[in-house]
């Protein structure tokens, strides 16, 4: 039986916002890892270079200062097992770099994986579709009772852009604000954005572009905001975190107020 690959902690009874943690973890069961092509060095390489370190440290602390606790919604495994935000399907452009919902390259373009079908889909099976289930199910839960939910997808990205990537050249500010255009409306960008520049420079959607809706909700449900907080590392690292989680709290404060 696969390893439950989620925690969810439980917000205050009136809270409407989750925040989704969804690459903190570089914890890889041993049957995934055993079909992995990277020795221990690189392997522990590659998880330096795709982790979003301390993302969960940050929404632990943000949470604990906000006036109504939200909702955490984290992933337990590692990025490497499966990736919870890609599209399965063809949908997804970092399939043409072999990094979709299944990883087959490496963040520097190296092969992670074979090419298996079969597998990909069994990983599928075991881990991505119960995590999206789990998550809509608490997101869609919220909407019903509260008539609103705010997911606020919390990640850390890298000084210096991935060898294989498809945003090259691109800005790397302080705090990239990931908006979408049917899931985050004018007041919920307006206020991340007004918040997020405490912590530096910020730039919408560069270098990545979105926030995470279940696949169900997306472009369905407007009932259903979104938004993203992607720290650049060093924003985090040190002094920032908490920082940074001062201002993540009092953005949760501010939607809260905001209904």
């Amino acid at each position: 039986m696969a390893t439950v690959n989620y925690e969810i902690r439980e917000g205050d009874s009136d809270s409407t916002v989750i925040l989704h943690v969804p690459h903190a973890s570089r914890e890889i069961p041993v049957a995934v890892r055993d079909d992995l092509l990277l020795d221990e060095l690189a392997l522990n390489r590659e998880l330096d270079a795709m982790t979003d370190t301390d993302t969960d440290l940050l929404a632990i602390a943000a949470r604990n200062q906000a006036k109504l606790k939200p909702w955490i919604f984290q992933n337990k495994l590692s990025r490497l097992v499966i990736d919870p935000e890609r599209f399965p399907d063809d949908r997804e452009v970092m399939n043409s770099i072999g990094m979709g919902a299944v990883y087959r390259k490496t963040s520097n373009g190296e092969d992670l994986r074979k090419f298996d079908g079969a597998r990909d889909a069994a990983l599928l099976h075991s881990y991505f579709h119960p995590y999206a289930a789990a998550l809509e199910e608490t997101v869609r839960s919220i909407a019903i009772s509260k008539g609103c939910v705010t997911i606020i997808d919390v990640h850390s990205y890298p000084r210096f852009e991935h060898l294989n990537g498809v945003n090259k050249g691109q800005r790397r500010p302080a705090v990239c604000l990931g908006v979408d255009d049917f899931h985050t409306p004018a007041w919920l960008q307006n206020l991340a954005q007004s918040h997020f520049s405490r912590a530096g420079d910020v730039i919408i959607n560069e270098p990545y572009a979105g926030t995470y809706v279940p696949l169900s909700l997306y472009r369905v449900d407007s009932r259903v905001s979104s938004v993203m907080m992607e720290n650049r590392e060093d924003t985090i690292s040190g002094a920032g975190l908490s920082r940074s989680a001062t201002v993540l709290a009092d953005l949760i404060d501010a939607i809260e107020e905001s209904r």
